[in-house]
């Protein structure tokens, strides 16, 4: 292990070297069996005992055959996240060698688009479930989801550096982990555990273009990658077209229209911090004639207050892109997010063009992709719009779907 990993890491204890078995209900062994990655606390009936975060636990069924193996989180609902299940085998560095090269194999396309800004490791969908990785050119940004991760970290780093080289990594937090520092042991949200601690406004490629990203302070781990394929497609619809980008935090959908050749591009969003990004990467881009002869507009303000007003000056635009933040994370959220969802479309059709193109995104995972698609459909009966050749668009194959929880982003596309 390098000397370069922060001392803490290096220093953290060892998970247990026995695993903590299991016995859990009928029902959640049923999960397990159908490659479900989590067991929650309420379905465990029995514990050898209570474990450390980080620990292995094992899963035996009624009939006290191995059933799964994973870490054991003390600290979460989620009391065990699933590495293997229904044939054992040792969790060490061979097992997570595999698992990060499964990860990179399923990317190498992305490795032709001029792209250095994608996610690696998917969690769950990756076979390591509560740990993200994305890649910022040469910078890591790994966020835990759980503290079962914090005792594997070295070693899980150990592997990431060995295939794919980096100058540094960034370590995240999930709200819920920094929400208890005393387990963190002194790390801090966007500390760098390896390499120089330079990691403010780099610069990363996406399809060619250049962004700016800040891992430590930014959303997520930075921007938002998982819209990539979105914001090409939307590139690609732009030509000689007025464009609106509603929650357009660093400009991701602005500078993509003004790229394939949008004459007017504005950008809308509460934080004057991320349209200042979004001229930067502006400006990083002027070498592409496209983007220097559109005109870039930005307005601060809430979506639900700047569209009303853009209405009421008879502005108009030929597609109009809405891509607000979570609207929902947990389902009793859900009805008042698809009110919120109706509304904010319905004011975005106001702006709309005949004939134009409606972009209309939710990352709420607890939204169904039905129940948003109404609401889209029911805020275009509200203006007396119809929406025509109504396209739903799937996660980029640096953000795959293998389970159902992994499912979080919709986006479609619609003709009026």
């Amino acid at each position: 292990m390098s000397d370069a990993y922060h001392s803490t890491l290096k220093n953290w204890p060892a998970p247990a070297a026995a695993p903590v078995k299991l016995r859990v209900s009928a029902s959640a062994e049923s999960h397990l069996r159908r490659g479900h990655p989590w067991l929650y606390a309420e379905r465990i009936q029995s514990q050898s005992d209570d474990g450390s975060a980080g620990d292995l636990a094992v899963v035996f069924d009624r009939k006290r055959a191995f059933l799964a193996i994973g870490l054991l989180d003390p600290h979460s609902p989620i009391r065990m996240r699933v590495l293997r299940a229904r044939t054992s085998g040792p969790i060490d560095r061979d097992f997570f060698d595999e698992r990060m090269g499964a990860a990179l194999a399923r990317r190498e396309p992305l490795l032709a688009t001029d792209t250095n800004g994608y996610r690696v490791i998917h969690g769950e969908s990756d076979g390591l479930p509560g740990l993200v990785v994305d890649r910022y050119a040469d910078t890591a940004v790994v966020k835990l989801y759980s503290h079962a991760w914090l005792p594997h970290l070295a070693l899980v780093l150990d592997v990431l550096r060995a295939r794919q080289p980096f100058e540094r990594i960034v370590l995240r937090f999930a709200r819920l982990l920094s929400a208890e520092p005393d387990l963190l042991r002194g790390l801090e949200d966007g500390q760098t555990v390896y390499g120089n601690s330079d990691a403010a406004k780099l610069i990363y490629r996406e399809n060619g273009l250049r962004f700016e990203v800040d891992p430590v302070r930014g959303q997520k781990t930075g921007c938002f990658l998982d819209q990539r394929d979105n914001r090409a497609r939307v590139g690609s619809i732009s030509a000689g077209k007025s464009v609106l980008n509603v929650c357009s935090y660093t400009g991701g959908f602005s500078l993509s229209a003004a790229r394939g050749g949008a004459t007017e591009v504005c950008s809308v969003d509460l934080s004057a911090p991320a349209l200042a990004a979004s001229e930067r990467n502006f400006a990083l881009n002027r070498d592409d004639t496209a983007i220097a002869s559109a005109q870039h507009e930005t307005l601060q303000g809430d979506a639900f207050t700047v569209l009303p007003e853009l209405a009421a000056a008879r502005r108009r635009f030929d597609v109009v892109v809405l891509d607000p933040p979570a609207f929902a994370s947990k389902r009793a959220q859900v009805p008042r997010a698809l009110q919120a969802y109706t509304r904010l479309t319905a004011l975005g059709l106001e702006l709309l063009t005949p004939g134009g193109t409606l972009v209309a995104a939710s990352c709420s995972s607890p939204v169904a992709p039905d129940d948003f698609r109404a609401a889209v459909v029911a805020a275009a009966d509200r203006t007396g719009r119809t929406l025509l050749d109504i396209e739903e668009t799937g996660h980029a194959i640096d953000h795959p779907v293998d389970f159902a929880e992994s499912r979080y982003l919709k986006c479609l596309f619609a003709r009026t």
